[in-house]
């Protein structure tokens, strides 16, 4: 259902936002799931949108730029962000935002620091997924593993982000790229963005298959499911090292929001020098931002392609029951 809220004049660090379209993330599906989450809240962590008015604070953006709205903040933070009332109410209810920023919407008001001016020239549509899934998959390619040329890497899970971090992958130079998934038409869709090989891991054991490619091992394994089963399988896909400090095993990166905990053989990452760790958002948005829309002006990055599915605001319910359902090959988007 579609609610009217009120926003408000912006305060010295806001501006407002008219949103042009926004991306349908997993996350907010988790957010729904969830009955400890405050409400009303404010949904959709990724836009592309149009300042109205800027605060008398804001000084890297304009009115009337066009900017990319994110869930990450542009300036340095120590821990987790927490998210603070942006003013917005729903019949005199403060509206919760994940992020601050709540993109499936006409208007918004939110923090500066949520913003991230682009060109004019850039699309005003598909640029809207550079806000999370493509700042997860590519910034855990550049930051967290830091792939680099003629490295292995498996992708598990080649939804919006698995498809950002194996277009990355393919831009820095990485050699294989491994897709792992469930569905045949989704790994031959990952192809499209530079995955060399595909694994149906509903058909055979991914990590004997992917170690079938690369004897011992990839340099790197990411979870963009963060299923149970996933999230054990990319400790196990990666290299092994052992003592000397130039003998470093290879790292797993989850990506994936959690379903649930899993126990994990410490033994695997201690006597192989292995490393495991989390990826959250891991950019730069004032300087990653500029870099990503590089790639796609210059034909690097399919950023058209990942999109696959359209839908107005109106439709946002089928929207959620696409995804849920798995029908969405890519990244859907709400054009509004």
């Amino acid at each position: 259902m579609i609610e009217e809220i009120d926003i408000p004049d912006p305060g010295p660090n806001q501006v407002t936002v008219r949103n042009f379209a926004s991306g349908v993330c997993y996350s907010q599906l988790h957010q729904l799931r969830d009955p400890r989450l405050p409400r009303p809240m404010g949904l959709g962590h990724e836009g592309s949108g149009v300042v109205t008015r800027v605060g008398k604070e804001v000084t890297h953006v304009k009115e009337g730029d066009h900017v990319i709205s994110t869930w990450v903040p542009r300036m340095p933070i120590s821990g987790l962000p927490s998210s603070k009332p942006t003013g917005a109410t729903l019949r005199g209810r403060p509206v919760i935002a994940d992020g601050d920023v709540y993109t499936w919407s006409e208007h918004m008001v939110t923090f500066a620091d949520k913003v991230v001016p682009m060109s004019p020239s850039d699309p005003t549509d598909i640029t809207c997924l550079v806000g999370c899934a493509v700042l997860t998959g590519a910034g855990a390619v550049l930051h967290t593993a830091k792939v680099g040329l003629g490295q292995s890497v498996a992708v598990f899970g080649v939804g919006g982000v698995g498809l950002s971090a194996i277009s990355a992958a393919a831009i820095v130079g990485a050699d294989p790229i491994i897709a792992v998934d469930l569905v045949d038409h989704k790994l031959e869709f990952a192809r499209e963005f530079g995955a060399t090989h595909g694994i149906n891991a509903s058909e055979t054991d991914p990590v004997n298959a992917i170690r079938a490619i690369i004897p011992g091992g990839v340099d790197c394994a990411m979870d963009a499911v963060g299923a149970p089963e996933t999230a054990l399988q990319i400790l196990g896909a990666v290299r092994e090292g052992g003592p000397r400090a130039d003998n470093q095993g290879g790292i797993a990166v989850l990506l994936g929001i959690p379903t649930s905990d899993v126990s994990v053989d410490l033994k695997e990452i201690l006597l192989y020098q292995r490393r495991y760790c989390g990826s959250l958002g891991a950019t730069e948005p004032g300087t990653d931002f500029p870099l990503f829309l590089e790639w796609v002006r210059e034909g690097k990055f399919p950023l058209e392609k990942l999109v696959t599915n359209r839908y107005s605001l109106d439709q946002i319910e089928g929207a959620r029951a696409a995804l849920e359902e798995g029908q969405i090959l890519g990244r859907a988007i709400i054009e509004i």
